[in-house]
């Protein structure tokens, strides 16, 4: 029953999204836009998505082998919270990026 409840309300949801971006779309064209805007803001937003997919695992990933390693040895906890802090501010930083990029896209810097 709560699977059928999930699915239900993403389908609304795409729904919904979608007749707001065809009355977007209606109005850009009467308008005389030839409407590529919208293919950037799609591009930035899969992008951003799957980087923060991505960025996501892999913290969720590095977070659970550092505590498996600090639980098996609680004496090294010093020696590996430091090197995964260091990982974490790299994951995160390549989802910054790709916010940036995605930023670009949309103002088509």
């Amino acid at each position: 029953m709560k699977r059928l409840v999930q699915v239900v309300v993403t389908i609304a949801t795409l729904c919904v999204g979608t007749a707001a971006m065809a009355n977007e779309a209606a109005a850009t064209a009467a308008s005389g836009s030839n409407g590529s805007g919208m293919a950037y803001a799609y591009a930035a937003a899969i992008a951003i998505g799957i980087a923060a997919f991505g960025g996501a695992l892999g913290q969720g990933m590095g977070i659970f082998s550092a505590l498996g390693s600090i639980g098996r040895n609680p004496s090294a906890a010093n020696k590996i919270t430091t090197p995964m802090i260091i990982g974490l501010a790299m994951i995160e930083s390549l989802v910054i990026y790709a916010l940036v990029i995605a930023l670009m896209l949309v103002l088509k810097i």
